[in-house]
């Protein structure tokens, strides 16, 4: 069966990457209550050291090193974990203050104080990695302490949505003596990574497993509800699958497909104990326009695109329904979302695209090639653009071509501008309405494309960060999403939900994957323990 959870919080889906599980063989619905939860993933971390990655090794961060904020289970609003107590100490959220709980270490017993959180923060930014984290931490001047419990962050700029970035693994506190200030920690070895977070990493092989156990130091917030969870990492959803109906896994998170989300929720309870949990997500993916581009420099051609996308059609026949229909590049369930695009364009209309299309003086087909990566997004990407490729075909307004490309090439080649159309997807670094719009606007930002607007990159979002209550930075950023909408550069199609595949026994799945998207190891337990 399908058990739909829905939250009252709001989960944004995915960051990049996923909870895995481990080895051995389990019968009986795992009776032996000492056993690892064991966890399993299509998605494994690039490197340990979070100053290094800005991806899906997130999730592995997540639960083994701590930061000073956390999203709790209740929300998306951060609350102390390292930190007793954290707030910003003006009226311009321009500078922010932490006060560190007391008698804090790290794993190997080294002191974790303001001293140690200065050296994690300073070295991401100094390391300044091409895979780190670091353009998150671009809003901050400079880092002052004050004693060992003190930490002052100044900002260059106000800077409201800062306290969200120090929640997400960006902010991972790392010991100094064994991470150097200056470049990246050398070695995957499990026993060599240091954090304060819920779990020690007992063993790890990269892109195979990591075996995780309970951090008898970790001193925060977050429950631990049991005492060691073993990731596994696989190749491809088909093996991961078979683990699962193997028995060799508790659950599987990441990498299913929908045929295989279907095929697990239809079986009964009689046919098998595995139960698909589908949890409110926020995922998204959406197509891109570079105006720079002869073939759709011109705003009709894109008006045109936003007006024949059929997005029901598109999860239905693609996505099985597993995924939902997009109107704005701000998901459902994140504060100030809006419909903007259907708003603007309304259900898929080819004669309206006609008329935009002629009024523009533009009476033959459309062609060009929509390009998207064929080894990050999924087995079902291929079939998603073909999907897209017919309906705009399907109107006789366009001749489009698909072409698909290693996500290594695919990255560097629309960087450089090389392509007209291409597919991306978004995971939230943090579950703020800013984090779905500011990446994607600017001279500079994630997608290589300038797109500065004088209103929406010179006053919305600089005066939506000067607000330190994001409902009402919310609100307000319902005009940035207007102007989106209206300039079709980036057109939305859908966003995701999590589906989780678990046996019955495994309680707490609801409650595993936080406002930011991330799997919290530490909620799962067996039904009979705890």
């Amino acid at each position: 069966m399908v058990s739909r959870m829905r939250p009252l919080r709001a989960v944004a889906v995915l960051s990049a990457a996923a909870v895995l599980a481990g080895c051995g063989s389990f019968s009986g619905g795992g009776d032996d209550e000492n056993q690892p939860i064991r966890v399993g993933t299509t998605s494994a971390p690039s490197v340990l050291d979070p100053a290094g990655a800005w991806d899906g090794s997130w999730e592995l961060y997540r639960n083994v090193y701590q930061s000073l904020l956390h999203f709790p289970g209740s929300g998306g609003t951060p609350e102390p974990d390292a930190a007793k107590s954290c707030s910003f100490t003006d009226n311009k959220s321009q500078v922010y203050r932490c006060t560190l709980r007391e008698g804090l270490e790290f794993s190997n017993g080294n002191k974790l104080d303001a001293a140690a959180v200065k050296h994690s923060i300073e070295r991401i930014l100094k390391i300044n990695s091409p895979a780190g984290p670091a353009p998150l931490l671009d809003s901050l001047d400079r880092i002052e302490t004050t004693g060992d419990d003190t930490v002052v962050f100044h900002l260059k700029k106000p800077t409201a949505t800062f306290p969200l970035v120090l929640a997400t693994p960006a902010g991972s506190l790392v010991d100094p003596a064994s991470y150097p200030a200056d470049k990246l920690r050398e070695g995957d070895s499990g026993g060599a990574i240091v954090g304060s977070g819920q779990y020690k990493i007992k063993k790890y092989e990269a892109g195979e497993v990591a075996e995780l156990e309970r951090n008898g130091k970790y001193q925060g917030s977050a429950k631990t509800r049991n005492d060691a969870v073993t990731i596994r990492y696989f190749d491809d959803s088909g093996s991961l699958v078979k683990a699962l109906e193997d028995e060799e896994l508790d659950l599987a998170y990441r990498g299913l497909t929908p045929d295989q989300i279907t095929d697990l929720g239809g079986r009964s309870g009689s046919q098998s104990s595995i139960k698909v949990n589908e949890i409110v997500g926020t995922e998204i993916r959406y197509l891109v326009f570079n105006p720079e581009d002869d073939a759709v420099k011109n705003p009709a051609v894109r008006e045109a695109v936003a007006q024949l996308i059929d997005r029901k059609a598109l999860v239905r026949n693609v996505y099985k329904r597993t995924a939902e229909p997009l109107y704005s590049m701000v998901p459902g369930g994140i504060t100030g979302h809006t419909n903007a695009f259907y708003d603007r364009y309304g259900e898929p209309n080819q004669r309206k695209a006609k008329s935009v299309l002629q009024a523009a003086g533009i009476n033959e087909p459309v062609e060009f090639t929509l390009w998207y990566t064929t080894d990050r997004y999924g087995a079902t990407t291929k079939a998603e653009f073909e999907e897209i490729q017919r309906q705009l075909n399907g109107s006789g307004l366009f001749k489009v071509e698909i072409e698909g490309r290693p996500w290594n090439e695919f990255q560097k080649a629309y960087q450089e501008g090389t392509y007209p159309v291409f597919g991306r997807g978004w995971f939230a670094d943090f579950p703020d309405a800013d984090n779905y719009i500011g990446p994607f606007v600017g001279e500079n930002n994630a997608l290589g494309i300038p797109y500065v607007d004088s209103k929406l990159t010179g006053s919305i979002l600089p005066e939506s960060r000067k607000e330190s209550d994001r409902a009402t930075a919310g609100n307000t950023l319902k005009e940035a999403q207007r102007l989106l909408a209206r300039d079709a550069r980036l057109i939305p199609l859908w966003q995701g939900n999590v589906h989780i595949a678990a046996y019955e026994h495994v309680a707490g799945v609801e409650w595993a994957i936080d406002a930011s998207t991330i799997m919290r190891v530490g909620e799962l337990h067996r039904k009979s323990s705890w």
